[in-house]
């Protein structure tokens, strides 16, 4: 009997809105294979697994040669964002039945006629139970076996897909509200229950029950795709683990992601900084802005010195998101994103998108309103029967005639008012992302023209010079899987959880013992975690932390606690928060209080890094072919440059087009196309 092949593939996954993406890498390969499956948003596990069916036929492998999955996932954020989510109950203390309601922030702080987003718990599924804590973490009340009772027939009315719990203060004492819930489970058999400070035990309660609701919102539609797609892995003889990316840039093991399924609701985006910060150590770039430009919208990332910026809230679908996520900023529009004139005769391109089906109207597939794809065409960017390797040829006439009327409306004549809607539609897609990019970047007090722009995704690196011109960036630097990176951040991804235990009291020597009490219980518990994720793991990293801040302050910094200095006294304490906020604020108060609010600990299992592979030896090719592209306001003869002409030796001044299999890449006139460790091309003005 012939032995069993041995594993060695690493295989990427990312569900896009248009397209999923999937990388594979091993050490057999010098550099990663790609492709793209159209997505099926009905079920995105049947895109899943023909994406993983072609990739092994692509390599030439059999399923028990795959070593890891690592998937990304929008199933969690696109529920939200489109409340495709589950009929969820929330039970909280008595006299908090409108916890829900009492939003900190409304989106546009300065217009009083908005409508804040309606919360994912309507206010007639909210229960009220007696069950409560006081700010010392002091039970004040404790259902009986009536109130449950009580509560669980009302629940039982509701006929809902899960429910959440959330008990005044139990960040101080977790493990009574999870009692609560233990014993209301009993009443409620198969019904998913999800607790407060089970999840994230955060001081104030709005954002622990926002977190909490989001949790079970989600984690039926999680549970159901995550069991349909182990089921369709299994079925076609791969038995690697899975991995699932998670909102703060790492990866967590398939049955921590069914159990805490609200890490997972920006694990797409994240993955992108991941490959981002990978290309950074190769290429040397330190300060760098990543572009993320897919079929529905365009995100960015900023990295100074060549670390992701983290924040500890973030927003998704207008309800907050407070737990630790890489620090993502939607900026505007993607490839389906469509065009419209509207009722004052302006201009706008999106925020409504095409989506996979029908798609852009060169698509072919019944899509009839313009979009940003369909000016790509036109334009002459996008060479139509290469499109996705020319598995997909892009209908020219089709794009035209769905932009002529843009043209009309815009009062454009003559044989070039088609083309010249085309650019019109990129100008504006261009200045509204410059617009929101730059408000970013005045929010932490930089220049643009101080970074590297690293673009990726199906239409990123079409776009990125455009974007890169009207911000004054001077640099760009091209990953050659730039369509399919997210999946290959994927592969690459760490394991990594965050932890914390709420304290939220003022700094004494009693707190001080707490707080070192609970780092120690939180080191163990994160490596235990690591260890738990599977044979992935080459390292464990820990990093423990505390919340701390002034008296009267609204929010704290998280300080960087040596796990080697633990106990901790009050004076270590304090002096490790008076050393941070000097380094942030530029002083420090000795004379003010100092408050703990919560221990924490981000715990690390790192895994191999993905090999990027480089390009081959060579030369500029000496006359390439040439094509004609609208940019600048001018026709131009631009040089036309495939996969096959990119090596070390590469020197190619703009206008220029490099088509390559899931992405183009525009060298606008006064741009200069040269390679790039990594295997990446670098363009510079």
């Amino acid at each position: 009997m012939p032995d069993s092949p041995t594993p060695h593939l690493r295989i990427g996954i990312d569900v896009g809105g248009t397209f999923t993406d999937v990388v594979a890498t091993s050490p057999q390969h010098p550099a990663p294979v790609h492709l793209k499956e159209p997505s099926t948003p009905d079920d995105p596990s049947l895109a899943v697994l023909r994406g993983l069916e072609r990739i092994l036929e692509a390599v030439g492998a059999q399923p028990e040669e795959v070593l890891t999955i690592a998937h990304g996932t929008t199933i969690g954020l696109n529920a939200i964002v489109q409340r495709r989510g589950a009929d969820v109950a929330l039970v909280t203390s008595r006299g908090h039945r409108d916890i829900l309601e009492l939003s900190r922030r409304m989106p546009h702080e300065y217009d009083y006629r908005q409508q804040l987003a309606e919360p994912l718990v309507p206010r007639e599924r909210v229960v009220e139970i007696d069950a409560r804590l006081d700010a010392h973490g002091q039970v004040t009340a404790d259902p009986d076996d009536v109130e449950l009772d009580r509560v669980a027939k009302r629940l039982r009315a509701l006929d809902v897909d899960a429910v959440a719990v959330t008990v005044l203060h139990s960040y101080l004492r977790p493990e009574f509200e999870a009692d609560v819930a233990r014993r209301l489970g009993s009443r409620l058999p198969g019904v998913p229950i999800s607790v407060s400070a089970g999840i994230w035990p955060v001081i104030r309660e709005y954002n622990r029950t926002s977190v909490v609701v989001l949790d079970s919102y989600i984690a039926p539609l999680m549970g159901r795709y995550l069991d349909r797609l182990q089921r369709g892995l299994a079925d076609r003889g791969v038995q690697a683990p899975l991995y699932i990316t998670a909102s703060n840039g790492g990866s967590l093991g398939v049955a921590a992601a069914a159990q805490r399924p609200v890490d997972t609701i920006l694990s797409g985006p994240a993955s992108g900084v991941t490959a981002t910060l990978a290309l950074a150590q190769t290429t040397g770039l330190s300060d760098l802005i990543s572009f993320d430009m897919g079929g529905t919208s365009s995100d960015i990332a900023i990295a100074l010195t060549g670390t992701a910026e983290f924040a500890q809230r973030t927003e998704v679908g207008g309800l907050p998101l407070i737990m630790p996520v890489v620090d993502v900023n939607a900026i505007g529009a993607g490839g389906g994103s469509i065009a419209r004139i509207d009722d004052q005769g302006l201009l706008q391109v999106g925020p409504e998108s095409a989506g996979a089906a029908p798609g852009p109207a060169a698509y072919g597939l019944g899509g009839l309103e313009p979009t940003v794809t369909d000016a790509y065409v036109v334009s002459g960017v996008v060479e139509p029967t290469g499109f996705l390797g020319g598995a997909r040829p892009l209908d020219v006439t089709a794009a035209r005639a769905a932009l002529e009327p843009i043209a009309d409306r815009l009062g454009l004549t003559g044989p070039d008012a088609v083309a010249e809607a085309a650019e019109a539609v990129l100008t504006v897609a261009t200045a509204g992302m410059a617009a929101e990019l730059s408000k970013v970047l005045s929010r932490r007090g930089v220049d643009a023209s101080e970074f590297t722009l690293v673009p990726f995704g199906g239409a990123g690196p079409t776009h990125a010079t455009l974007l890169a011109e009207e911000l004054g960036i001077r640099s760009v630097v091209v990953p050659l899987a730039a369509g399919t990176y997210c999946a290959l951040g994927a592969i690459g991804a760490d394991l990594r959880r965050d932890f914390l235990r709420g304290i939220g009291r003022p700094l004494s020597e009693e707190v001080a013992a707490r707080a070192s009490t609970l780092l120690a219980e939180l080191l163990t518990e994160g490596r235990d975690w690591v260890e738990a994720q599977g044979e992935a793991v080459e390292a464990v990293v820990l990093r423990p932390s505390l919340e701390l801040r002034y008296l009267g302050q609204a929010f704290e910094l998280d300080v960087p606690v040596p796990a080697d200095a633990l106990p901790l006294s009050a004076g270590d304490v304090a002096e490790l928060f008076h050393q941070a906020h000097e380094a942030a604020f530029g002083h420090r108060d000795t004379t003010s209080e100092v408050t703990v609010i919560a221990a924490r600990l981000s715990a690390t299992g790192t895994v191999a890094p993905v090999p990027l592979g480089d390009l081959p030896d060579g030369e500029t090719p000496a006359a390439p072919p040439t094509r004609r592209v609208r940019v600048d306001g001018a026709w131009h003869d631009a040089a036309v440059l495939t996969a096959a002409d990119l090596t070390t030796g590469l020197d190619q001044p703009g206008p220029a087009v490099v088509d390559l299999e899931h992405t183009t890449v525009l060298v606008p006139p006064g741009w200069r196309l040269s390679a790039a460790p990594g295997n990446a091309l670098r363009i510079d003005r």
